[in-house]
């Protein structure tokens, strides 16, 4: 078993707990001393720094919510002076109002250092060519994974989101062997190869794919897998933390261990905010415990997933997190039954007929249609066969999500791809 920081990476959980006090301490003494926002929120709930005693206390603590970030933009949550700030991400609002996420230069490092520990604990060495597909930008995910990457010693390459021809060559004249990729773009891409007539497993030297930045299913997972020929891991991150790198799996693929060194870890109730015990699904809440310009307390993630009890066998004590199974704002109600998108994902990736490109769209008053793509296998234009098809998603959907959609096939390449994020949901309802 190979380990960046076997040190930190297999602490004694005593020894864990004990340095999450002391860091969770001293990050409730500097947001009281500097930071205004939460100097209110202490107040309001009667805590002062020197009555966290135990890690039992940071139940005491507010929450820190979407809205908090939004209502503070651009400086409100800022704890280091301006001039300290080293970057600038934002992540993207339906507001119109974004939020502001600052990092100074220890955050970055320490940002880099969690994904390198991520990357060794999958297998990645010096001798991997990551290719970087993710947007480079303000969205932190494209250059947490680069830095990272870049420490580990990998040849990196900033190839970006799209232009599939280029990635391809990429690809072919550098032997790339491990990709970072959403896991819908890593899906049209296996399309693209596939109509090129380019076997990835003869062709190719791809090993390993991180996928993140939007949800997907682990049906989805195994499409990649399939299609590509190469190990894909679930990985998990977040902006307001420290973007990717929070939690990734290891190469036993049976959970993503969350560095517990730098974030304490809640699971809630989503509707009460109440705690719930390990192995039961909620919201994830989160308290960055080594963030020094912008550290967040109890931060709502919305984010839905549950920890797994029990040690895991590649040797790390860090507990780890179920794959994320929706956010708490992604749910539809549709016909008063609630529905998150990745249950219907779950069914349509199972199903070998099936492509790699869905949309689901909502319409008039409570009318949900899903346009499925076929796979170019099962396009065989026999009418008898797409009909038995179609009957057979919709009553499969209808038993996961206790609703009738409709459903519509499409030949494959139909349905519009994005080579960034996906956009799965169009709801056009006049509710």
């Amino acid at each position: 078993m190979t380990y960046w920081d076997q040190k930190t990476e297999t602490i004694e959980r005593a020894a864990l707990e004990a340095l999450q006090l002391k860091r969770l301490q001293a990050i409730v003494r500097r947001v009281a001393r500097k930071v205004p926002f939460y100097q209110r929120k202490l107040a309001d709930c009667g805590v002062q720094p020197r009555d966290i005693r135990s890690l039992a206390d940071l139940r005491r603590l507010p929450f820190t919510t979407n809205t908090d970030l939004r209502d503070t933009y651009p400086t409100g949550l800022l704890a280091i002076p301006s001039e300290d700030v080293l970057r600038l991400h934002t992540s993207s609002g339906t507001t119109g109002k974004p939020k502001a996420l600052f990092f100074s230069r220890r955050d970055v490092d320490n940002a880099a250092e969690l994904m390198a520990r991520c990357l060794v604990m999958t297998g990645v060495t010096h001798r991997d060519v990551l290719q970087n597909m993710m947007t480079y930008g303000l969205f932190t995910g494209a250059l947490v994974m680069h830095y990272g990457a870049e420490k580990v010693g990998c040849l990196v390459i900033p190839a970006g989101p799209g232009n599939s021809e280029k990635q391809l060559l990429l690809m072919q004249d550098f032997r790339t062997t491990v990709i970072h990729v959403t896991p819908s773009y890593a899906l049209y891409l296996a399309d693209f190869m596939e109509k090129k007539g380019v076997d990835p497993r003869r062709d190719l030297a791809l090993r390993k794919a991180f996928v993140g930045a939007e949800s997907y299913t682990e049906e989805t997972r195994r499409k990649i897998e399939q299609a590509l020929g190469i190990d894909v891991y679930n990985s998990y991150g977040l902006s307001e933390m420290n973007g990717p790198g929070i939690a990734f799996e290891c190469e036993h693929k049976c959970g993503m261990h969350i560095w517990e060194d730098n974030f304490l870890i809640e699971i809630i109730d989503p509707r009460t905010g109440e705690p719930l015990p390990d192995g039961q699904t909620g919201e994830l809440v989160l308290t960055a415990l080594c963030r020094e310009a912008m550290p967040l307390l109890r931060y709502r993630t919305r984010d839905i997933t549950s920890i797994i009890p029990g040690p895991c066998s590649c040797g790390r004590t860090h507990r780890r997190l179920h794959r994320m199974t929706g956010r708490s704002d992604d749910m539809l109600i549709v016909r008063g039954v609630n529905i998150y998108p990745q249950q219907i994902e779950r069914v349509l990736m199972s199903l070998p007929s099936v492509g790699r490109n869905y949309q689901i769209v909502l319409e008039g008053l409570d009318e949900m249609t899903i346009n499925v793509e076929l796979a170019e296998a099962g396009f065989d234009g026999h009418v008898e066969h797409l009909t038995r098809l179609q009957s057979e998603i919709v009553d499969r959907l209808r038993a996961e999500i206790l609703t009738k959609p409709k459903v519509h096939l499409v030949p494959p390449g139909t349905l519009p791809v994005s080579e960034g994020k996906a956009k799965r949901v169009i709801d056009n309802r006049s509710l």
